[in-house]
């Protein structure tokens, strides 16, 4: 898959949390050998938009949309999680670039940290693993 491109569509509104998503996309992309270009959007609702931009320049193989929904006191959580998703789910429907669902969508930072940092699980490590095997399974299917 060497001769591949990727994006990482990422939001930014949790700084640290986003560099950390990025570092362990970034490992993998780069243990497989392919070419990553990054795409900062301000939150997760932006995610959608900017992973269909990637997808209709047609250079991608496949995109890691990154990012963290931490719940607060309101019903805004749910509206940016579900259309963060289901914006997502469309684009990689409509377009066929498979796009990996990276964004955390946790109650509090602690839960945050611990999807990001590599002591439970790596989010951004997990969301290049599946678009790279999306990617892979685009290829043997075209």
């Amino acid at each position: 898959m060497s001769d591949q491109r990727f994006a990482i569509v990422v939001a930014r509104f949790y700084e640290d949390l986003a560099d950390r998503l990025i570092a362990g996309a970034m490992e993998t992309f780069e243990a497989d050998g392919v070419q990553v270009d990054v795409y900062d959007v301000p939150g997760a609702y932006e995610l959608p938009m900017a992973a269909k931009m990637a997808a209709e320049t047609g250079r991608y193989a496949g995109i890691a949309a990154l990012g963290v929904v931490i719940r607060g006191e309101t019903s805004h959580y749910d509206h940016v999680c579900d259309a963060c998703a289901i914006g997502l789910q469309f684009v990689q429907i409509r377009t066929g670039v498979p796009c990996a669902f990276g964004v955390l969508t946790v109650e509090n930072m602690d839960q945050a940290w611990a999807r990001a940092d590599g002591s439970k699980r790596d989010q951004g490590v997990h969301a290049a693993q599946a678009v790279l095997a999306m990617a892979r399974l685009n290829s043997q299917l075209s």
